[in-house]
């Protein structure tokens, strides 16, 4: 009894003249390509963190961690959601193309870091809305909510661009 030849996958392309690659290629490739992703956008977040801790007075780690700042958790709470979205619309508009998808993740994840930090200036300025003050109240206040909505929308007008 001879056995029975184990099934293998490959994938063929609908373009006559390209490359076939096994399963395992494919695989291989998927998971490079999550891997940096992900780790892209890990920094982003991270860069995104102090962008918004230079924004507001004080340690932001140490307004969150041993003061338990309800009003700055919830600024950097959404100003890491609105950067992920961004970061998830720029993963999601690349097309499959790895580098090219990983430099247009790191340029509208700059920008929408940029544009939130902007927006946050510019609500204190025009709403009246002062983050220095917000974080000095230790109750959850209107403002931070508003100011979360605002880089939560922010975040996904400039997802809504990058696609």
């Amino acid at each position: 009894m001879t056995p029975t030849p184990v099934p293998t996958m490959t994938y063929v392309p609908s373009v006559p003249g390209t490359e076939t690659l096994s399963l395992a290629e494919i695989l291989g490739r998927g998971a490079l390509a999550i891997a940096s992703y992900a780790a892209l956008g890990v920094i982003l977040l991270i860069i995104g963190f102090y962008v918004i801790d230079l924004a507001i007075p004080g340690k932001l780690s140490r307004l969150i961690k041993e003061e338990r700042n309800p009003n700055a958790t919830l600024l950097a709470c959404s100003g890491l959601a609105a950067v992920g979205l961004i970061v998830a619309a720029s993963i999601w508009s690349s097309g499959g193309a790895l580098q090219e998808g990983l430099l247009a993740t790191l340029v509208f994840g700059l920008v929408g870091i940029a544009v939130q930090t902007v927006a946050m200036i510019a609500f204190d300025k025009v709403a009246g809305v002062s983050v220095r003050e917000l974080v000095k109240e230790p109750d959850l206040q209107p403002g931070a909510r508003l100011l979360a909505v605002t880089h939560l929308a922010i975040g996904l007008i400039t997802a809504v661009a990058v696609v």
